[in-house]
């Protein structure tokens, strides 16, 4: 955020834009902001040329500069001339070093989305193409300074003063799609971030936007896009200069690169086996000369570089409030989630009866029954007469094949009419509407029963188990060669012919009946008494229609807690539980037929 801030309006002040610098930065700011809910694929095409313009650009003028001013500057690369600086200047030669920090940074915008790139990618565009171009561009205003000293009180960078008067337009244009590239580069970095912080369940739920079907990295996140954009214009017009803008973002940058060698000093010792000493080597080497940079930036602390600390600070804080939260909700569930066995113990002395129908249970576990519905149960001892207890996942693929959508199994045993159901979709697939997603869920259920009779697709070997084996089954136009089913306004008695190759499942005759649901299976390989009169089952159960049971949950802390985990839980984690998204289901669920099961975690 400080670096697009930064990028955009040094552009705007530093060729005499006088006093539109500041509204042309925020014009530049908001358009970016703007197009990105297209994708970056739509421009993607344009960042290769611009990007190799920009550097063959900064080149070519520090060539120029270097062979026109100073042909001597190349001496400068010496790390000699570092140390004998330092030595001479001391203290004035170490608090420089925060103003000359933003000379080594930059270039990792254009890598700031490192799952876009492999290693040797990156190893090569920038040991062959970047470094050389920002050694001769710096070197090039090495030159060009050597011959025109700048007064103390005159704050000019380098690079722009260094340009010729005829190519400053050109280059002008070139760097403003330069930092376009760069800066769209940085956000696509952080909604990669969100994403990924979001599903380890350290930072709150977003709307998580697909805007290819074919690159998966390419996202784009509503709140967070708009989140930056109110942040970069309120730095952009709070500091109106890009000093305290570099002051910022030099000390982001140092930061971010110390915090990087520390943990690369993990990946030397756990990833790659190496030896404790290698790794504390590396630290020392790297981490001592960053060091300095660091220190000397955090001179700059009131000088705007208060900005990325506070902003750190702050995210800090609501990413901590959320994982602890999520963490201690996810382990109530997990300690108070029941079995089949203590829900069909609880039948005789609750008197729990069955209902018509069929109860969908949406849930987030993937095993066992969650402590919402037992709370359900036992403040109101009756449930459907076909449970389902479904479970949608969303999977990093842009989609799931319609013969893999569906993962059915049994809970406790099989007469008692209980399934768990998970449901797979990809990030690009479509979500049918109410009807057809409520076919294609009892018709794969049905497909499961028929296909468990005749043992295949990885049957249930313990009926009894309260985590049984999932089947994979997939939607009602995956399987034409098996179970099929058909629900119709009207009453149609169908005599099944005993030499047609398809035979007919019936409900029985009812009077007027809502809908009319029809089973039709394979005559060949043969289903068992206790599969029909399952399927039976389901069928009346379709008949008398869908109950959708969703669960609402507040967590508080329990009593006894203390002071700071009551502010964190009732109050920090709670009030972003009530503004962030709440979790997507597969269909819009009918409010006729929906019953919302409240609950008060006490964690």
């Amino acid at each position: 955020m400080l670096k697009m801030g930064r990028i955009m309006y040094k552009i705007s002040e530093k060729f005499n834009f006088a006093d539109v610098e500041v509204p042309v930065a925020c014009i530049i700011l908001i358009g970016l902001f703007a197009l990105q809910h297209y994708g970056t694929h739509r421009v993607g095409f344009l960042f290769a040329p611009v990007v190799l313009i920009w550097l063959l650009c900064i080149s070519a003028i520090g060539l120029y500069n270097i062979f026109h001013w100073n042909p001597h500057v190349y001496q400068a690369l010496s790390p000699c001339y570092m140390y004998t600086f330092v030595k001479k200047t001391q203290k004035g030669g170490w608090m420089s070093l925060g103003g000359i920090l933003l000379c080594i940074t930059g270039s990792e915008a254009m890598f700031a989305d490192l799952g876009h790139f492999s290693q040797l990618s990156i190893k090569i565009a920038f040991t062959s193409l970047v470094y050389p171009s920002l050694i001769l561009a710096y070197m090039g205003q090495a030159a060009y300074l050597s011959q025109h000293h700048v007064l103390d009180n005159d704050y000019r960078i380098g690079f722009y003063v260094s340009v010729p008067e005829k190519l400053r337009w050109p280059v002008l244009v070139i760097a403003i799609l330069a930092a376009v590239v760069g800066s769209q580069a940085i956000i696509t970095g952080t909604f990669s971030i969100i994403k990924q912080c979001s599903a380890l369940g350290c930072f709150p739920r977003v709307k998580i936007v697909h805007t290819s079907s074919k690159i998966h990295g390419q996202i784009y996140i509503p709140e967070i896009n708009w989140i930056l954009m109110i942040l970069c214009l309120a730095v952009t017009i709070g500091f109106r200069d890009t000093k305290r803008m570099g002051n910022a973002s030099g000390l982001a940058v140092i930061t971010v690169m110390l915090v990087t060698t520390c943990l690369m000093s993990l990946v030397i010792v756990l990833c790659w086996q190496k030896s404790v000493f290698f790794a504390v080597c590396f630290v020392f080497f790297f981490g001592t000369i960053e060091a300095l940079y660091f220190s000397a930036s955090l001179i700059k602390f009131l000088e705007g570089a208060w900005v990325p600390i506070a902003l750190a600070f702050i995210f800090l804080i609501v990413m901590c409030v959320w994982h602890y939260g999520t963490l201690k909700k996810y382990e109530f569930d997990l300690q108070n989630k029941v079995s089949i066995n203590w829900l069909l113990s609880l039948g005789p002395s609750l008197g729990i009866v069955r209902v018509r129908g069929i109860g969908l249970i949406h849930t987030e576990l993937v095993s066992g029954i969650p402590a919402i519905f037992s709370h359900f149960v036992t403040n109101l001892p009756a449930f459907h007469q076909v449970l389902v207890f479904l479970c949608i996942k969303s999977v990093p693929v842009p989609h799931v094949r319609p013969e893999e959508r569906f993962l059915v199994g049994h809970i406790g045993p099989r007469q008692y009419r209980i399934y768990r159901c998970i449901v797979r979709y990809g990030y690009r697939d479509v979500h049918k509407d109410d009807m057809e997603f409520e076919k294609d869920l009892v018709c794969s259920i049905a497909e499961f029963i028929r296909s468990g009779s005749v043992g295949i697709n990885g049957a249930n070997e313990d009926p009894y188990k309260d985590d049984d084996k999932m089947t994979v089954v997939g939607t009602c136009s995956s399987h034409t060669e098996g179970i099929q089913m058909s629900e119709d306004d009207v009453i149609v008695n169908i005599d099944s012919p005993g030499t047609s190759e398809l035979r007919e499942i019936q409900s029985p005759t009812v009077i007027k009946p809502k809908k009319r649901v029809r089973f039709v299976v394979p005559e060949s390989p043969k289903i068992d008494r206790e599969a029909m009169k399952e399927l039976q089952e389901l069928m009346e159960a379709r008949e008398a229609g869908i109950a959708y049971i969703l669960g609402h949950s507040y967590v508080k802390a329990k009593q006894g807690s203390s002071a700071l985990k009551k502010l964190v839980i009732n109050y920090g984690y709670e009030f972003l539980r009530r503004n962030t998204r709440v979790p997507s289901y597969a269909l819009s669920v009918p409010h006729a037929s929906t019953l919302e099961v409240g609950m008060i975690y006490h964690v």
